[in-house]
């Protein structure tokens, strides 16, 4: 009697998880013991964050696609979004009959997905948990989602260690680097002229690429405000090329995307705007910019095997291990147009050569699919605080 495949299902909302999901989704998908199924929900959905779903179905079979975008960034506008989300997924799981879900990270919807599997009981294994960012809300949902998952893969011992402080088995979290790195050792990268053609903008003698997303602690006005410092300060660069990625579908976005594309649409001799590029062209950008700018995450995990600077502006990325390429900086001009000078100093760009990424391990996302793979699933049905000391 042929052996049933084991269903893991895969959800992402957004394209930072999924670039970062996207290595463990490829071996899952080629190993003849497993089933991937793809719940692709979130921004991934709307036109405005750059229907990325597009990209996803080149590469993975869509098995169900979710909408909760609504026309607020508001907060009651994502709580609305969580609210249909949790409904739409509960559906989909009842359906697809997964044996175990796979999530990454800290996203409002990625809670909703994990509260529904809860309640159906079935197993989560939670990518990324373990960190920490002071400066949104994301803190409190990645927390929630670790209490409510069954298996943790954490990105470095810290991480590891925090997870067992909230009182999971260290039996079962495991560190084995952030399984999206993989891909840099993988994807066959554009080169600078493919680059340079694919986004219609020849790199100046400096370039940088840039994200920012909103604090969700803050009002609209002081999102409005910091976006508004950040590029007044970036606009003193001479020669420099701007690549600007715009923000998530998170609280108080909108009026940072309006506020890129204002500023480009001014200075479209030395600017561009994406409402992503995608995880080729992204990465492959890392390979010619000087530094990654803003507050993405990207800046803090991906950046350091790119030998690049980060500058972090402001709070978001706060808490996360950081390697010695991270320049970090508040949401003042002055303290800005200080770190670029840091950044171009010639100490800095020799310090760059040998800097080590903390979040690099080895085969990440292969080691992570043998877990999913051959764990006792009924060995994950009962959960209990496990008590330090």
């Amino acid at each position: 009697m042929k052996q049933q495949k084991r269903k893991i299902c895969g959800i992402t909302g957004t394209r930072a998880e999924y670039g970062l999901l996207e290595p463990l989704f490829e071996e899952i998908q080629k190993d003849d013991g497993l089933e991937l199924q793809l719940i692709v929900t979130g921004s991934h959905l709307s036109p405005e964050f750059g229907y990325t779903k597009t990209e996803i179905g080149e590469q993975f079979t869509i098995n169900k696609e979710i909408e909760i975008i609504l026309s607020s960034d508001s907060g009651v506008g994502v709580s609305k979004s969580m609210g249909l989300a949790q409904i739409s997924i509960a559906e989909a799981f009842h359906e697809l009959q997964p044996d175990i879900i796979v999530v990454l990270g800290d996203r409002f919807e990625i809670f909703s997905a994990v509260a529904s599997a809860m309640m159906l009981k079935i197993p989560v294994a939670h990518l990324s948990g373990g960190e920490l960012t002071f400066g949104v809300v994301d803190d409190q949902i990645r927390h929630a989602i670790t209490k409510m998952s069954q298996l943790h893969f954490v990105a470095t011992e810290e991480y590891r260690n925090r997870v067992i402080q909230l009182g999971e088995h260290p039996d079962r979290v495991f560190n084995f680097g952030e399984a999206g790195l993989d891909n840099i050792k993988t994807l066959d990268l554009l080169s600078k002229e493919e680059l340079e053609k694919s986004i219609g903008v020849q790199l100046k003698k400096k370039s940088i690429l840039f994200t920012f997303h909103p604090n969700t602690f803050a009002t609209k006005e002081e999102n409005e405000r910091d976006i508004n410092v950040i590029l007044s300060a970036i606009d003193t660069l001479d020669e420099t090329t701007l690549i600007f990625t715009k923000a998530n579908a998170d609280e108080g976005g909108r009026i940072i995307n309006k506020a890129i594309e204002s500023y480009v649409s001014q200075h479209a001799e030395k600017a561009v705007c994406f409402d992503s590029l995608g995880r080729l062209r992204y990465l492959s950008a890392l390979q010619y910019v000087d530094a990654v700018v803003g507050n993405s995450s990207s800046g803090i995990v991906e950046a350091p095997s790119f030998k690049i600077g980060t500058i972090n502006i402001g709070d978001r990325q706060k808490g996360r291990a950081q390697a010695s390429s991270t320049i970090n900086t508040g949401i003042n001009q002055e303290q800005i147009i200080e770190s670029f000078d840091q950044l171009y100093r010639d100490s800095f760009q020799q310090k760059l050569k040998t800097v080590k990424n903390p979040y690099e391990g080895e085969n990440a996302s292969f080691k992570t699919k043998e877990i999913l793979k051959n764990i006792e699933l009924a060995d994950l049905q009962q959960k209990t605080f496990y008590d330090i000391g």
